[in-house]
């Protein structure tokens, strides 16, 4: 016999939320009675609800009518994925010519909390790197990637991260705060960062800015290969063709500087 599973009152809560935004992306502008009909609950609860859903921004409420549908809250939490599938859009292509150019592995990723996470990987047919990245989450201060996303980001943002204890990976791993920032700015100058066996012995990584329309940092593209075919004399030519490669994408989503 199968256990009966009871859903904790907060999962609940949390389950009949996205409910309630769910009917109301099919049926738009409807009332409390509506809604506890839908779900099969009580008005109260449904009324309940809609108020946190309200008070947050992810649904709306007419005056007139005391009617509900989405909110505006829903578009701003959305955007970070829009921007995401754009950047995609654009970089699929040009990621795909820098890989055969490099024949190393290129890889796209956005910063997501204090961690560089990779949504797109191209791996050139010669390249000696197997590993599929995509999705997965990086420290900022080990990966090329996430040195980018240290350059760029605002100063207090930058000071909250260097003040907590930064992991070792390898023997190379810098983890001096004052170390680490003038790395950073290094990056400002030359336009790109690199890392040196310091997330895995034996790989090292180029990256450069993506931006925005608006001229924000959204993204890093990154080339990532064994020491021994990409080695610290080869990292200048290499972070000029991420230059020009995250040059591209920046364009494809208006950028104009």
């Amino acid at each position: 016999m199968c256990a009966l599973v009871r859903r904790s009152p907060s999962v609940q809560s949390v389950d009949r939320a996205v409910s309630v935004m769910e009917f109301l992306s099919r049926r738009g502008w409807s009332g409390v009675t509506e809604v506890a009909k839908e779900l099969e609950i009580h008005k109260s609860t449904a009324y309940r609800l809609l108020t946190t859903l309200r008070d947050r921004g992810l649904v709306e409420q007419d005056a007139a009518t005391e009617k509900y549908r989405l909110g505006f809250g829903l578009v701003l939490l959305a955007r970070t994925v829009s921007a995401d599938l754009d950047i995609l859009r654009c970089a699929r292509p040009v990621c795909e010519r820098l890989s055969e150019r490099t024949r190393e592995t290129v890889t796209i990723a956005v910063l997501e909390g204090d961690d560089a996470v990779v949504i797109h990987q191209s791996i050139s047919r010669a390249s000696a790197l197997g590993v599929d990245w995509t999705g997965r989450h990086t420290p900022l201060h080990a990966t090329a990637a996430g040195k980018i996303f240290l350059a760029y980001m605002p100063e207090d943002q930058l000071l909250r991260i260097l003040e907590e204890p930064l992991e070792r990976f390898t023997e190379n791993t810098i983890v001096d705060p004052a170390s680490l920032k003038g790395h950073a700015k290094g990056i400002l100058d030359a336009g790109y960062g690199y890392t040196v066996e310091e997330l895995e012995v034996g790989l090292n990584a180029v990256g450069a800015p993506i931006r925005g329309a608006d001229g924000t940092v959204v993204g890093a593209v990154s080339v990532s290969g064994p020491a021994f075919r990409l080695p610290p004399a080869a990292l200048a030519d290499t972070g000029e063709l991420s230059r020009r490669t995250a040059a591209e994408i920046s364009r494809c989503l208006g950028f104009q500087g």
